[in-house]
């Protein structure tokens, strides 16, 4: 039996089956054509909702886009050496305060406005790097703890690096470690484990944990060799074997 003649055997036995179910139920429509009515009413305006919902979401995420883009150059926009006047037609900043309190304005705008929209979420991880610039740890820690628990592994990991810097810079060295602990054995695109082992050696150096340190240098030139990370842990190892 050549297959076009199998497949309309099929088609003809569902079209039947079809047709069946259709006669038995044409009484029960007749009937309850006013509750099927009602019932379509309501799924329509329930899948319209769903799509404008999406759409809503697509069009301010396009919209956050934009204002994020222009919160991330004006903290990227040059600070001046001192002395020197601005310049009309070059954008610039007086000091890196000066700067981080611009952007930092911005960001919190675009959280305000686009609170559910994948460009808030990364204005909100800004927004933590903004505050620990301008050395408002508590407020950092919060935002940068929010953006943490990101469902984006990447994203989250970005959030968790900057918080152990936080931690860091509030005398909380075990915390910092242990985040760094699980940002080494768990790498992403974003942070990888050489980046993450760098940086918990050198808060086992600050917390006055040499031997800690040392192991984690000497690890990173036995898995990363003629690399650029092995001669900064090559160099840091010099640092703590040399005499003081």
């Amino acid at each position: 039996m050549r297959a076009e003649t199998r497949h309309q055997l099929k088609q003809d036995r569902f079209s039947r089956a079809t047709i069946d179910v259709a006669e038995k139920t044409v009484h029960w429509t007749v009937e309850h054509q006013s509750k099927l009515l009602v019932g379509a009413i309501v799924l329509l305006v329930a899948v319209a909702a769903l799509l404008g919902g999406w759409y809503h979401i697509s069009q301010q995420d396009e919209k956050a886009s934009v204002e994020l883009s222009q919160a991330v150059r004006t903290l990227d926009t040059p600070v001046r050496p001192a002395g020197m006047p601005a310049q009309p037609d070059e954008p610039s900043f007086a000091s890196s305060k000066e700067r981080a309190t611009a952007a930092h304005k911005q960001f919190q705008e675009i959280v305000s406005k686009y609170p559910h929209t994948r460009s808030g979420e990364i204005a909100r991880y800004f927004l933590g790097l903004t505050s620990s610039q301008l050395g408002d740890y508590a407020a950092s820690e919060r935002e940068l703890k929010s953006v943490a628990d990101s469902r984006n592994a990447d994203f989250a990991a970005l959030a968790k690096f900057a918080l152990a810097s936080v931690y860091r810079n509030t005398n909380r060295n075990k915390d910092a470690i242990e985040l760094y602990k699980r940002l080494a054995e768990k790498p992403t695109r974003t942070v990888g484990k050489v980046a993450a082992q760098l940086e918990l050696a050198e808060t086992y150096q600050a917390s006055q944990q040499p031997l800690e340190a040392k192991h984690i240098y000497e690890q990173i030139q036995k898995e990363n060799p003629s690399s650029d990370a092995a001669q900064m842990a090559s160099a840091k190892l010099q640092q703590l074997n040399s005499p003081r």
